[in-house]
């Protein structure tokens, strides 16, 4: 790896060497015995600083190599290692800094090893994947100390990586343990007979008692002179179609982390659990234009497709045309889908669009709209006012919460579902949406 070499600078024992000759130079005018003492040490410090030079390593007898985790998600702390190896015959201590880097953030403080004479050691930082997308990390600017430890060397080593950092699906992993795995069973994560339940026939069995009178085969029954009853199971292979909302309602910040952040997160869970299920999965991003279209589809390939198209998508600081989003949507998706849109209607004027948009599209087929409040606003909402600046914080958060239940209401009553809840909790609250819908047979 090439390496540009800088001059040597002192080390923090040479300038404690220089501290202390300064003291006895300033009370040198009261004291004379020690000026030849401060001049002794001078000439030792400046014999001992050459020697250190000398002797030290060389910046050729050093390498430096980053590791870094095969899969970095959003929020989701790793460790980055860096192996040091060292040919010179002496022991070096070093350090590494790494330059700054727009998706990672770490401590900022330099990584510091002690490594033998003619060996290899290993040290590690903690690193925050802090925003989604490609990025470069760039040069590892590294010192290294002679013998003596009066000089440091400083050189540094141009490793240009590039990196992606995918959105945070942890919520597949977990929902297994949120109290709902036999509701992903019913939802076709597995292939189950549900006593009449689901939309997909399976057999035909006889009536025993307890079974619902809307399960009885009127058909088989005249046929066969006996009561017979329907097995369905919950139908697989339906088309849920992911619209996210990537205009300037997505960009705030909730806890350091963007709305459309949340979202895609949430999104690609989503469609992670619906491509277990067998379901084919699309997604319409937008803001003014359609940034990212796929049509639903259920090959694997696909969900990795959708991972990376919208990987990359960022929230734009512009008007979402909403009216050219769905009518994109209802010129492209002619069966019966789930849609479910990521977006948060905070606005007037866009709670107004938004709620007729979807109003229209939920006559054709089932609409989720899915929100996520903000946690500052019931903050502001349950404290104590205790100042005039108090009050109206308090008085502004009533009024978007007032809003906010005002466009709820407005969606629920033209037939379409709502999910509103804090963004943390919104994958696994988008999931939950999703599999009521297919455990109800909606589709």
């Amino acid at each position: 790896m090439p390496r540009t070499g800088l001059p040597w600078w002192l080390a923090p024992r040479g300038y404690a060497g220089l501290a202390a000759i300064a003291v006895m130079l300033a009370v040198a005018p009261g004291a004379h015995a020690f000026v030849p003492v401060a001049v002794a040490a001078a000439a030792a410090l400046v014999v001992a600083a050459i020697v250190d030079a000398a002797s030290g390593p060389r910046a050729s007898d050093l390498s430096v190599e980053r590791r870094l985790p095969v899969h970095l998600a959003l929020r989701m702390p790793v460790r980055m290692t860096y192996d040091i190896e060292n040919r010179s015959p002496r022991a070096v201590r070093i350090g590494i800094v790494e330059a700054a880097a727009r998706t990672l953030r770490d401590d900022g403080a330099t990584v510091i090893a002690r490594v033998p004479a003619r060996s290899r050691a290993s040290v590690e930082r903690a690193v925050l994947p802090v925003a989604r997308g490609r990025d470069e990390l760039g040069a590892l600017y590294v010192w290294f100390e002679g013998p003596v430890g009066l000089l440091r060397r400083r050189t540094a080593f141009p490793g240009r990586e590039p990196i992606r950092v995918y959105p945070d699906l942890s919520a597949v992993e977990r929902y297994g343990s949120l109290r709902v795995r036999n509701r992903s069973i019913e939802a076709g994560l597995r292939r189950m007979r549900v006593r009449g339940e689901g939309t997909a026939f399976e057999s035909l069995r006889e009536y025993s008692s307890g079974d619902a009178f809307r399960s009885v085969d009127w058909k088989a029954t005249a046929r066969r002179g006996k009561l017979m009853v329907a097995q369905r199971e919950v139908e697989r292979s339906q088309n849920v179609l992911v619209m996210l909302d990537c205009g300037r309602l997505m960009t705030p910040r909730i806890d350091g982390q963007r709305k459309l952040d949340y979202a895609v997160g949430a999104a690609l869970s989503l469609a992670s659990i619906a491509a277990l299920a067998s379901d084919r999965v699309g997604v319409v991003a937008f803001a003014r234009e359609i940034l990212v279209a796929r049509a639903p589809r259920s090959t694997v390939a696909s969900a990795r497709e959708l991972v990376d198209a919208l990987c990359d998508v960022e929230p734009r600081a512009e008007e979402s045309d909403y009216a050219h989003a769905f009518a994109y949507v209802r010129s492209h998706l002619h069966r019966r889908s789930l849609v479910v849109l990521f977006t948060d209607v905070v606005d007037a004027i866009a709670q107004s669009v938004v709620a007729s948009e979807l109003a229209s599209l939920a006559r054709r087929h089932v609409v989720v709209c899915v929100l996520m409040n903000d946690a500052a606003v019931q903050r502001a909402l349950d404290a104590v006012p205790e100042s005039v600046d108090d009050a109206y914080r308090a008085q502004a958060a009533l009024d978007l919460q007032h809003e906010r239940r005002v466009a709820v209401a407005r969606l629920e009553r033209s037939g379409v579902g709502v999910v509103d809840v804090p963004a943390t909790a919104l994958s696994v609250a988008a999931i939950d949406a999703y599999l009521r819908v297919k455990q109800r047979g909606l589709l």
